[in-house]
């Protein structure tokens, strides 16, 4: 089991460490409208918190952590998703989805065109479905997919698949995705993140890496992209920086 997963990281490590452009004719890199100053990585941790029986992540940027975001789509189709994700050597089935191969990631995410966390109310406002800019958390499995020019995406299942099981708080996509509600705090150059041990299944000691990345939904018909081929329903698409360099997930928590 060991070995399955260290060839994975190493497979992602050279796809993410070889991007330079797209991997596919059909894809471009998409123009930013983010302040990229905001999502440079300098440093990040994630330190078990024994006496509370917590994880606390941890991300420092350059700029102001969580401050500038993509411009809306004005459709779901094509939305774009801002994200602060932790590549962990976690085990999918640690956080409550079915047994599968991919990297299971800790996702801080805000995008203005949709809410996908129906259990919460992240603005306090009384009303469950209106969350979108408001930074929030998914774990999600990574795949390899050259289709998209961050060389990743969000892992998809058949719906009519009955062995696949996902975490009571999903937000009923066909992907391996959970809307587990977790505090995010945003504070001048940092975002943090708490997580439950129990959460993990006190799973605490694992390894870890740090990417921003800018991502994208299709949801065309056929899950059809306007430049043609089918692409995945969340792919990344730009990759601002990784701690790492080469998302080895070098990193322990301490």
């Amino acid at each position: 089991m060991k070995s399955i997963a260290i060839l994975l990281v190493l497979a992602l490590s050279f796809t993410l460490s070889a991007f330079a452009g797209p991997d596919c004719d059909s894809c471009k890199k998409p123009k930013s409208t983010v302040n990229e100053a905001d999502y440079q990585i300098v440093s990040a941790s994630v330190t078990h918190n024994k006496k509370w029986g917590q994880l606390e992540f941890e991300i420092i940027v350059k700029g102001q952590a969580g401050k500038s975001t993509s411009k809306p789509a004005g459709k779901m189709n094509g939305a774009p998703v801002d994200g602060y994700v932790f590549p962990t050597t976690l085990r999918p089935e640690d956080v409550g989805f079915s047994k599968t191969a991919g990297i299971l990631a800790l996702a801080i995410t805000a995008h203005p065109d949709f809410d996908d966390t129906p259990l919460w109310d992240e603005n306090g406002d009384g009303n469950y479905a209106n969350d979108k800019i408001v930074w929030h958390p998914h774990w999600v499995v990574l795949t390899e997919d050259k289709r998209v020019p961050g060389g990743l995406a969000v892992k998809e299942f058949d719906p009519a698949d009955k062995s696949v099981v996902l975490p009571k708080t999903n937000p009923g996509m066909p992907m391996y995705m959970d809307s587990p509600g977790f505090q995010v705090v945003t504070e001048g150059n940092a975002i943090r993140i708490v997580v439950p041990d129990y959460r993990v299944r006190f799973n605490t000691n694992f390894k870890y890496d740090a990417v921003a990345a800018y991502m994208q939904v299709v949801t065309g018909e056929g899950g059809e992209h306007p430049q043609g081929g089918s692409m995945p329903m969340l792919g990344v698409y730009k990759v601002y920086s990784v701690l790492s360099k080469n998302l080895s997930l070098p990193y322990q928590t301490k």
